[in-house]
Order: structure tokens, then sequence, then C-alpha cells
């Protein structure tokens, strides 16, 4: 009885409260008792009120009764898990808690034998992970990273059979990788860095994992010789940097390996043994970091067959004293490092075929001769400190070091002109080296030996600087008078500009064709700006009003789904395109900022990178990395420069450029007339797809993949723009986009909807999509709006579906690309599409086979 009377108070109580009255023992007690202890009330966005099976986040069974699913990341939850609340989910597969601030779980956490997929990250948990995580038999997916564990990994991991993706990065656990890892053998993707793992593996720990593609072990103390890690025939990424691993390096190269860091540890052998067998090839490498080991021997002079070699750092090993190895082949080089590596001789003119290069560092050598002729076009970092360099420093180089990031010529014999550079500037980069200026131009910094002309040169040098003071006096005059009319050179981190220094008040408005929206913040000057990669920059709202000229309309550049786009230079010479976000977003400013800060993290070479973001009022401002060449649709469909679609970032209508020898706005006549170039967009666009897919955890899902969300940068390398932003605006947006850009949707979202089944976007839906593409880069055709014989009112993917079923593919592929390939590469890849294009999503391969299938297609030779 008095158990009874103690069970109806509690209800009674449950009742009382904020929260809807649930059933006691039911999902829906059990998921509002945990929000409501982890401090969660009811809002517009959850509104408990209403059936659990409603609330943003919660997913039911098909009977609506029993909770399948539970997302509740980023919510601000905190504090110790309670009790008999998500450990009595004992249906759920999926739940997600990251990126909130929970400090402990509960003990029957470890009771939900169903759960498939696990995501604890970026939170506080602490202690000793229990071994009780062997009763997840089921789990596919376990993200434990940015945590506070420490101890031991339990042994009992073993019991993971079915897991396929392991994070437990950034957290404090010590001791030894757990032999029982090794019978993970489904494991495609393992990350363990940032802990403080120490000893050695076990024997034959790559060997256990034949489908293991990623594998991250970088900053413990790990011990192990090269052998250990051979064996693992699928591993395309390789993190063991910051270890204490030993052996020859020739070892550890094997499979297709494309991201390969084996920095900071005691590797040694010659790099110029690398072995090519193992199903191992230069061609597939895009980043390799084997800094601070001790190598020795030549630079391997294969590197010319990296075609696709982004990243590639040698420093500080024990080469051989040898010349400058020949790299003017790979051209997509974005960074490259040979500080400390025994140069010798010339730094070859060669470098100057590299337009893609960012970062040279050749520094700490024994270089002599003068500084050729580089492609300054992208440069932002460079260092030939410590050598033999001598002559002077090319005038194309010394225009573009006010933009530069950093720069080093220290301790040589180069000549410069000083006249405006800083003296901070002088004592720090150009340490050893000679003013060769005129002396009145500088002459406190001009130290040289008198001669016997000295008062002839004094007389002329009095003169000169006489007239150059006049001169100097009557153009400041003049910018007095008339203001400042041209954006003046600058060498501080943060230019300074011409506006008016009193803050602006806001609130501002600003208008386009199709929309008003409005920044509503107070001072423009207070609204900070942030930049990732550069942080000390100090921008506010004020710097993004005028890199937009006020976000005026000669600056905008398209009106998308989310908003318009704006083009713009930022301080420090940064080129962006500014997003405004103007459909309102569900989330706190604070819930925004992690959101995009987390999206900021996100990089692949495929992908656009979100530079920055601002948060004004309850506009969300995403800043990317501006796309010089345009979207896809734009050049595949041969529209005028004029013309502006969906998301066209390519028109120039803002400056002139500096680099006008670059590729800038090619019509797609230039790009897109041969197989071998759309087979490029295709497969990189599938990689940005299959890394959003499988790389991120949890997997993103872009919700809207067509050709003009694909783009191509200054080295017409595809890039996948908008992943991610759907979250930010809620159930309302996502919805919206769910529904797709016509010719693209998926048929699941074309039926009747289901009251009991809503229709959510799921990876086979970008799948689709992606189909799409790839059918309209082998037939120049859009999606819908084109004509498609012997279709009456049909589209691209019905016509192009019905040739392929009757084995005559080959009369849909574009007439430009006839003859550019073998006929078989192109029917093999309809029939990619055509997989894509399925109707049943569960018919559609993964983004991850479909990576494998583009590859396949560069082997086929005509038969």
């Amino acid at each position: 009885m008095g158990v009874g009377i103690l069970g109806f108070f509690l209800v009674v109580s449950v009742c009382f409260r904020p929260l809807v009255c649930q059933q006691p023992n039911t999902d829906g007690f059990f998921v509002s008792s945990f929000l409501q202890n982890m401090g969660l009330k009811s809002s517009k966005v959850h509104n408990f009120s209403a059936h659990f099976c409603s609330w943003q986040g919660v997913f039911c069974d098909s009977k609506e009764e029993r909770v399948v699913r539970l997302v509740a990341t980023g919510l601000g939850l905190s504090g110790v898990v309670s009790e008999n609340t998500i450990g009595k989910l004992t249906m759920l597969e999926i739940l997600d808690l990251s990126n909130n601030n929970l400090t402990a779980l509960p003990s029957d956490i470890w009771s939900l034998g169903s759960l498939k997929f696990l995501n604890l990250s970026f939170n506080h948990l602490s202690g000793v992970l229990s071994s009780n995580i062997g009763n997840f038999a089921k789990l596919e997916s376990l993200d434990l990273s940015h945590n506070n564990f420490s101890g031991s990994l339990p042994e009992a991991m073993s019991s993971l059979l079915s897991l396929q993706s392991l994070n437990l990065s950034r957290n404090g656990f010590d001791s030894k990788v757990p032999s029982g890892i090794m019978n993970c053998h489904s494991l495609v993707s393992l990350d363990l860095s940032g802990n403080k793992l120490g000893d050695s593996l076990h024997d034959g720990f790559g060997a256990a994992f034949p489908k293991l593609q990623f594998l991250n072990l970088a900053e413990n103390e790990i011990h192990g010789k090269d052998s250990v890690l051979s064996g693992m025939v699928s591993l395309t990424y390789l993190n063991v940097s910051g270890n204490l691993f030993k052996g020859s390096v020739v070892g550890v190269f094997g499979g297709p390996l494309e991201v390969v860091d084996l920095s900071r540890n005691q590797f040694q052998g010659h790099f110029s043994q690398v072995n090519l067998g193992s199903n191992f090839s230069w061609s597939n490498l895009v980043y390799i970091d084997l800094s601070e080991n001790q190598l020795s021997g030549e630079i391997f002079m294969e590197l010319n067959s990296a075609q696709n070699l982004k990243h590639l750092n040698l420093a500080y090993n024990r080469f051989s004293h040898q010349r400058f190895p020949h790299i003017g082949m790979v051209r997509d080089l974005e960074y490259l490092n040979l500080s400390s590596t025994n140069l010798i001789g010339e730094i070859p003119s060669e470098l100057s075929l590299l337009s893609s290069l960012k970062t040279l560092d050749i520094s700490r050598n024994h270089l002599s001769s003068h500084i050729p002729m580089l492609n300054t076009k992208k440069l932002k970092i460079l260092d030939v400190s410590y050598n033999n360099l001598s002559g002077e420093i090319p005038l194309s180089l010394v225009e573009i070091l006010p933009s530069m990031i950093r720069f080093n010529f220290s301790y040589n014999n180069v000549t410069f002109c000083s006249s405006q550079i800083p003296p901070a500037t002088l004592q720090s980069a150009f340490i050893g080296s000679s003013d060769g200026c005129p002396i009145a131009a500088n002459p406190s910094l001009f130290k040289g030996k008198a001669s016997k002309h000295r008062g002839l040169k004094l007389v002329l040098a009095l003169t000169f600087s006489l007239t150059f003071s006049i001169v100097v006096i009557l153009l400041a005059l003049l910018f007095l008078a008339f203001g400042c009319r041209r954006k003046p050179t600058k060498w501080a981190v943060k230019q300074s500009s011409c506006k008016e220094e009193q803050s602006m008040s806001g609130p501002f408005s600003f208008r386009t064709d199709s929309t008003t929206w409005v920044a509503d913040v107070k001072q423009a000057n207070s609204v900070p700006v942030v930049i990732f990669e550069k942080p000390l920059l100090n921008l506010t709202f004020s710097d993004l009003l005028s890199a937009t000229s006020n976000f005026d309309q000669g600056t905008l550049l398209a009106e998308g789904r989310f908003g318009p786009v704006y083009r713009g230079y930022l301080p420090g010479g940064i080129h962006v395109a500014v997003k405004v976000l103007v459909h309102g977003s569900t989330m706190t400013n604070q819930e925004a900022a992690r959101e995009l800060e987390y999206l900021g993290r996100i990089k692949h070479p495929n992908l656009v990178p979100l530079t920055g973001y601002c948060l004004a009022g309850e506009q969300r401002i995403a800043i990317y990395d501006y796309m010089e060449n345009g979207n896809l649709h734009n050049l595949l469909h041969d529209l005028p420069l004029g013309v502006q679609t969906t998301e066209d970032w390519s028109t120039d209508t803002w400056e002139l450029q500096d680099d006008s020898n670059g590729i800038q706005n090619v019509g797609s006549e230039g790009l897109l007339t041969t197989w071998v170039f759309r087979h490029k967009i295709a497969l990189g666009t599938a990689r940005a797809l299959a890394f959003l897919h499988h790389g991120c955890s949890p997997p993103i899902i872009h919700r809207d993949v067509k050709a003009s969300s694909v783009y191509l940068d200054c080295s017409l390398e595809p890039r996948l723009s908008d992943f991610g932003l759907a979250k930010i605006f809620g159930n309302g947006l996502e919805d919206e986009i769910a529904r797709g850009s016509p010719g693209y949707i998926p048929p699941e979202f074309l039926q009747p909807a289901e009251t009991s089944s809503p229709k959510t976007p799921t990876p086979k839906s970008d799948v689709y999509g992606f189909g799409v593409i790839l059918f309209e880069l082998l037939t120049g055709k859009k999606p819908v709006g084109d004509d498609y014989p012997e279709e009456k009112d049909g589209n691209l993917v019905i016509w192009v579906r019905g040739l392929v079923r009757k084995n005559q593919g080959l009369r849909a592929i574009d007439p430009k690309i006839h003859g550019t390939a073998p006929e078989t590469q192109m029917e093999e890849a309809l029939k990619i599409g055509y997989l894509c294009t399925a109707d049943s999503p569960s018919k559609r391969p993964s983004m991850q086979q479909v990576v494998g299938l583009l590859k396949d297609i560069e082997s086929i030779t005509k038969q």
C-alpha cells in the first residue's frame, strides 16, 4: 500500500511540473524525465504539450509508442544524467547527446542492448570507461571524443564485433591499446588520438583490420615497429604523428593511402626506397608529412608521380646533401616544407609552375644564388631564412608581402628596398639582409662605408631629400583635401580603412530584389566577426559592411535557398563570399556559434571551407572562401556570365583581379569539353559526400545536392557547398530543404506523405542527387526543362534510365565529349548514375561505394 501511495504522489508531482504529464513507465515518461532533469524547458522548439514523438530530436517506431532515436545535441544540457530516464529506452538504436555539458552517465545506460549509434562527444564526462561497454553488441558507431575519460581502455571492447567507427580522441586514457580492439574486424574508422596511450601495439595490429580506412593514433606515447602498422589493405588515412614509432618508413606505405602523417617519430631508413608495391600508388597521395624523423638518403625523385599531392612536409630529417628535388609536375601542391633537409645549389625556377602554392618553407639549408620568380597567386607563407641566398628579392614577390601572413628572408645576403617596410618587420624578417634603396629614401635605416665621393653623394642626397619632402607635403595636403580615394598598402595584420572612425549605429536594413533583411545590432563595431584561422584579426560587423560596400547590390552574387550571397575583401586581403542566412534560426546565439564552429572544423579538399561567421542580431552570417570559377550548373549549361542562378558566386562585378592571367570566369567551352575533366568533377563531388556521410560523426546529410551546389576553385577542383547549414534553422527549413530542387528530388519524397512515417532526408537522398549530377555531366542536359526525345513530360533521370535499360545509353552522351575517352568509361559511368537514381533508397549504393566505382573507371581502356 505504501509503495502505491508513493507512486501516486510521484505521478502527481510529474503532472504538475511544466512538462506534459506522461504515463509512468513509458518511453514518453522516461524522455520527459530526462529532459526535465537536465534543465530543458518547454519552448517553441520543444513543445512538450504535444505527443512526445513530435518533440524535436525524438523519433519513434511506426506505432509511435517506443523511442528508437534520441538526438539532443547542442542543447546546453548539463550535469549528471539521472537513473531511470534514457537508460530505460530499451528499443533505442541511436543516441546522440554530443556538444553539451554532461558530467556523468547513469548506470542503466549500459543495458541499452539495441544501441547501434552512440555519440557523447564534446561533453565533460570523466572517470574510467565502464567494462559494461561490452554489452553494446549491436553497436556500429561509438564517439566519446573530447571528454575527460581516464584510466585503461576496457578489454570488454572485444565484444563490439559490429563496430565500424570508434572515436575516443582527446581524452586522458592511459595504459596501452587493448588487444581486445583487434577483435573488431569490421572497423572502418578508428581514432584514439590525443590521449596518453603508451607501450607498443600488439603484433598483427594492422592485419586485424582489413576494412579499416581511417586510423588516427596521433599525440600519444605509443612505441612500436613499423611492421605493426602493415596489413591494412584498405587504409586511405593514416596519422601516427607525435609518438615513438621506430623502424623503416618503407614498411608503413601500403594500400590506397591518400593521407599519411608519420611526423615527430623515430622512423629511419631511406625515403627513396619507399615501396611502390603492396597496392600502394603515389598517385593516390594528397597529404604526406614525414617531418621530424631520422630519414636519410636522398629525397625520393618519384615525387613527380604524385600528381594529386597538395601537402608535402619532409622537414628536419637526416637526408644527404642533395640538390632541390624535381617537383614541378606536382601542380596542385599547396604546402611544401623542405626545411633543414640539407639542400644545396640553386632554388629551381620550376617552382614557378606551382600555381596553387600557399606555403613554401625551405629555411635552414645550404641554398645559394638568387631567389627565382615564384608564382605569387596564392602564396601566403614564405620562409627562406638561414641559407646563402644573394641578389635582389624579385619585385613581384616584394609587391605581395603586405598581403602575406608570414615571411622570413633573414640570414641571407639578399638586397631589398626598405622604404615602406616597418622597422618591426625589418627586425624580424630581414635580419642580416642589405637595404638596397636610395640613401634619401630612408636614411635612418641606411648604414654603409664612406667613400671618396662622400661629399658629392651627400649633396645629391640632401637635394633629393629636400625635393622628396616637398612632394610628400604636397601629396599630404591633396590627401586631406580630397579624402582617401584608393586603398593604401598596409603592413599590419589588420588593415585600416578610410571609413569613419566613429561607431555606426543600427539596426541596419538591406534590400535585394526578392527580400529585405535586417541586422538588429546597436553598434556595428561591437559585433565580432570570427575568422577561424586568424583569431587575432579582431574584425567586427563594420568590417563586413566595408568589405561588401554596405551589402550593396553591386556586390550581390546570388539569392539562394538560405538567403543572399555577397562578394567582398576582408582586411588582410581575404577574398570571401558572405552568405546571410535570413530565414531565422531556431537556435540561440550560443547554439548557433557552437554549430558554426563545428562546421568550421570540417575540412576536405572537395568542400567549400567555412572561413568564419558573424552573429548580427538574429541574422547568422556564414563566411566562405570565394570560389573563383563559379558553379557547375552555370558552366555545364553554358549560361552567360551575366545570368545568375541559385548560389552563383562567379560573377565578377567588383574590382579588377590582380591575377589577370589566371582563370577567371571561364566559360564551359574551355573547361568541360572532355570526359576526363567531367570525371574529375564527379569523383571530387563523390569524395565530398562520402566524407560527410562516412568521415563525420554523426554523419552529415547535405539535403540539397545539385549542380549549382558544386563549385570550381581557382585550381579547378570541385568543391561542394552549403553542407550542415540546414541544422541551424530547425525543422521548418529542414522540411523545405527535404523537398529538394526540381529534378533532384528523390522519388520517396514525391509520394503522398503518411502521418505515421514522416519522410526524413537520409544519406541515400544525397546519393540520388549525386546520380542526377552524374547524368548531367554525361549528357550535358538539365534535370528538367530540356528536350528529352521519346519522353513526353519526362525528365533527365527518366530518359537516361530508359536508354540504359535498352542498352542504348551511349545515345544520351553529350556530343561535346564524344571521342575524348573510351566509350566503355562513359557506359560504366551511366551505370553508376543508374544505380544512384534507383527508385528504392535501399538499392542505391553508399557514397563510399560510388567513389570506388568512379575510381575504377580510370582503369578501363578501349576494347
